[in-house]
């Protein structure tokens, strides 16, 4: 044991610089980034764009011309300087390594962290010399086929450019759209009418009225060339609408809020229609595309008149609160389970602002949202707009004043801790985790309940949720108070061991991470005489067993900080494994005469139970029925009790199946299954 100190101290050095990673580049699911945080701390949540973005991922470096094809252009250049001088000035490389210019970066809104998608499509413009096409070609228009003079842009170039949405692509599955269950209106003919500059002041809000009455005509997206004249009038009535909310001042009346509301809800509150991606672990942000409305472009514009309306400096809430009242805020969060993003993006913002304004729809805003996540975590495990309301709570949550009152803490513990055992938790987790980390900074008394929570969920045999719990209880770390992380130490540190020994390497790797934050090392430090004790036994075993050689490192790391902060306690827990591992086959042996003792009694009492006849023998069938349709009924009773050690056989099977069952020490849940069968045979 002492030369396997001497070889951790030894390979310490080189392991730590392969080993260690940036930490920038590791996977983390806690807050949202800066620009995110200071999103929801803000009063204002807007959505970050209306439009998708389009994503390429046929963006691949061109295949080496062969030596045919440089022979052929090296022709091709040579005839095109002999034709014109011009054509010896190079093309200037305007594309070079980047996108299309004008390309928007991303659409991921709110605060969840950005996933880096493919880059945008680039334009590949070869320099070579302008090829002259042969007789019978595609006519092509003047001074196309010139090339570009000295000190002048190429008008082909910059329309290229400029125009990144017309880049001819290979075959590509369109976005799936379709339309909701709106209540298609009857008479759906419009007039043109004026815009709110043509008329007199005095008329202006007749005209708004008028305006407001065309656009409650609801009209059917599904037949693109029904009604599309006034499909074009409606839309520009909206904008007109939006323009005159937002760049004008004292033009809002009291006439105006129901009929606002009343438009607002004619255009929105509709039937969802059955989901079209798959639900839960199925459903791939990658591959499953998001299915679109058909009718955005009216919806859209909708959306932004009434948060121009509401944002208004005339808007007046003592007028509207009888017109946005509780009925309305129920209606909107069942929009939230839209598969639109942009819609859940606008839905978002929308009650946001609802909340920052009526002060008396508060509570119950945050009540229905609870209702919600009730009845998707017990009831239904389905709902598209989780993620987007926890980014509202955590808005609301850096608000709450101190000290927290018993129904946020409830809201902790009944709400936000259970919202971690549905299975499609990698839709809304980070935003969960962003949640949970505001509590702990607004409570830090409250770390022992959480930790406790997350250890009664964690997963079993789900290695990527593990990796998810993982990474909130880094966060968890940083925000930890050393007195709390002294409460709940034991436990935590005993489900982290489990972790480290497990044969899945992102896991043990996630974990391992862990002694690559200074803070975690420090809280280690401070309490090494409870947690090297439980940690020794897997750092040990994966220093030299485990299949993948990056763990290998990233143990010795950890191993070596042990020694370093106290070496003669690493010393004992060594000295100790190994007695426990020379005595393992001693354990066996007296395990196995245990068994034989109570298989011999077992046998014994069989005679004794023959032995009765007449109506002794009657009596002893009947209780033997009896018996046995009690132990019948306790059967799934007893499944139920051992099904978490049977559970665990299984798995320690898989991972030890290539050692030898006489020469290993039997581990924990060796005994742990032996007492679990001792009990069903006594039974």
């Amino acid at each position: 044991m002492k030369r396997f100190g001497a070889r951790v101290l030894s390979r310490g050095k080189d392991s730590s610089k392969s080993s260690k990673k940036n930490k920038d580049s590791k996977d983390g699911t806690a807050s949202p980034n800066a620009a995110a945080r200071d999103s929801n701390q803000s009063p204002v949540l807007t959505p970050s764009s209306s439009t998708s973005t389009l994503n390429d991922p046929r963006n691949k470096p061109l295949p080496p011309n062969n030596a045919a094809a440089h022979a052929e252009q090296a022709a091709l250049a040579a005839q095109s300087q002999l034709g014109n001088p011009a054509a010896n000035q190079g093309v200037p490389d305007r594309f070079g390594g980047g996108g299309v210019a004008g390309q928007p970066q991303g659409a991921n809104g709110g605060s969840t962290p950005a996933r880096h998608g493919p880059l945008p499509p680039t334009v590949i413009i070869s320099p070579s010399a302008p090829h002259v096409p042969p007789p019978g070609a595609a006519e092509t228009m003047p001074h196309d086929l010139a090339p570009p003079k000295a000190g002048q842009k190429s008008l082909m170039y910059d329309r290229l450019q400029q125009t990144p949405k017309d880049v001819l692509e290979g075959p590509k599955t369109p976005r799936r759209q379709h339309s909701s269950r709106f209540d298609i209106s009857a008479h759906r003919e419009l007039e043109k009418l004026p815009g709110f500059h043509e008329v007199p002041p005095g008329r202006r809000e007749d005209l708004f009225m008028k305006k407001i009455e065309q656009c409650n005509v609801i009209f059917d997206f599904n037949d693109a060339s029904a009604d599309m004249k006034s499909k074009e009038i409606k839309r520009l009535a909206l904008h007109e609408l939006l323009d005159y909310v937002a760049n004008n001042r004292q033009v809002i009346t009291e006439p105006m809020y129901p009929v606002v509301v009343g438009m607002f809800a004619k255009n929105l509150f509709r039937p969802i229609p059955p989901p079209m991606n798959p639900q839960g672990e199925a459903f791939d942000p990658e591959e499953d595309e998001p299915v679109l409305e058909v009718a955005w472009p009216h919806i859209q514009v909708v959306y932004e008149f009434f948060l121009r309306f509401i944002e208004s400096q005339d808007f007046n809430t003592n007028i509207a609160k009888a017109y946005i009242d509780h009925s309305f805020v129920l209606q909107l969060l069942e929009l939230f389970d839209s598969e639109d993003p942009r819609e859940r993006d606008f839905l978002k913002t929308t009650l946001h602002r609802i909340y920052g304004k009526f002060l008396n729809l508060r509570s119950f805003i945050r009540r229905s949202i609870n209702n919600v996540f009730f009845q998707f975590t017990y009831e239904t495990e389905r709902f598209n707009g989780i993620a987007e309301l926890l980014e509202i709570l955590g808005s609301i949550i850096n608000g709450f004043a101190l000290p927290l009152k018993e129904e946020h803490k409830l809201f902790l513990t009944r709400v936000l801790i259970p919202l971690h055992k549905v299975k499609s938790l990698s839709m809304y987790h980070p935003q969960l985790a962003y949640c949970i980390v505001q509590f702990l900074e607004k409570d830090a008394s409250l770390t022992e309940e959480v930790v406790l929570g997350l250890l009664r969920y964690w997963p079993k045999v789900n290695s990527t949720k593990e990796v998810m719990f993982l990474n909130e209880v880094e966060d968890i770390f940083e925000v930890m108070d050393p007195a709390e992380f002294a409460k709940v130490q034991e436990p935590l540190f005993h489900q982290l061991a489990k972790s480290v020994a497990s044969p899945h390497f992102q896991v043990a790797e996630r974990a391992l991470y862990f002694w690559n934050n200074e803070y975690f090392c420090n809280l280690v430090s401070d309490n090494v005489e409870i947690i090297l004790p439980i940690m020794f036994a897997p750092l040990y075993e994966n220093s030299k067993g485990h299949w993948n050689r990056t763990i290998h490192g990233m143990v010795y790391n950890a191993m070596k900080l042990f020694m370093e902060i106290n070496p003669q306690l690493f010393d004992d827990c060594s000295h100790e494994y190994t007695e426990q591992q020379n005595s393992a086959a001693s354990r066996e042996a007296l395990r196995q005469r245990k068994w034989a003792a109570i298989q011999d009694q077992a046998n014994r009492k069989k005679p004794a139970n023959g032995t009765a006849s007449g109506a002794s023998g009657a009596s002893a069938a009947l209780a033997a029925q009896a018996a046995g349709a009690q132990a019948s009924a306790r059967l799934p009773r007893v499944d139920e009790v051992d099904a978490a050690e049977d559970n665990q056989k299984r798995l320690d099977s898989l991972k030890l199946q290539d050692a030898d069952r006489g020469g290993r020490r039997p581990g924990v849940h060796d005994r742990q299954n032996s007492a679990g069968s001792a009990r069903s045979q006594q039974r």
